[in-house]
């Protein structure tokens, strides 16, 4: 059976998005692009929402890098009730059930699946328990001012367990969980 593997990129208070951060919100370097390209030659397939495909179809050619250029042609389900084309190769628009649909293509896929940004899928994943690991980069700032969707905002409680960690460059640390079920808690 496949797995769902969520990477999420968050500032350490918890923020997906900083409204007047860059990509990677600035802080790329020579070990987040070396684990970029590993991760994009690994294959599978990828999932996300309308408003994350939208936004990545509609970056300029000039902030497309290599790791867009391959993500734009790998296997990629994009989940929109109002889409009807796509300027990608490989896309298959999806308007199912989101968590029906991911629970099918698991039991059915021969590679596992990756989703790319998609707060609002990724929030409908982890609530429906289908997360087999979640990946957060961490990148050391704090976006009290500018920070908008925190990531665990409308997530139900769950324990995690560490699987891996590594810190790279500028102290941007991968942290690599599996959900371990409920949390403790006090009696």
């Amino acid at each position: 059976m496949a797995e769902l593997i969520v990477d999420m990129l968050i500032s350490v208070d918890g923020s997906a998005y900083g409204t007047r951060s860059p990509g990677y919100f600035g802080l790329s370097g020579p070990d987040l692009e070396h684990w970029v390209a590993k991760e994009d030659a690994i294959p599978r397939l990828n999932v996300m929402g309308r408003k994350t495909y939208e936004m990545m179809a509609d970056l300029p050619a000039e902030d497309r890098d290599e790791s867009w250029e391959t993500m734009s042609k790998k296997p990629t389900m994009v989940f929109s009730r109002t889409l009807t084309t796509s300027e990608w190769p490989g896309v298959e628009l999806c308007a199912n059930d989101v968590v029906e649909e991911v629970r099918d293509r698991k039991r059915r896929s021969e590679h596992d699946l990756l989703t790319v940004g998609s707060l609002t899928l990724v929030h409908q994943l982890l609530n429906a328990g289908l997360v087999d690991h979640l990946r957060l980069l961490v990148f050391p700032l704090v976006l009290g001012e500018s920070g908008e969707k925190p990531l665990f905002a409308d997530i139900g409680d769950f324990a995690l367990e560490l699987v891996d960690q590594q810190v790279m460059d500028a102290g941007t640390v991968l942290l690599h969980y599996r959900p371990a079920g409920d949390p403790p808690y006090a009696e």
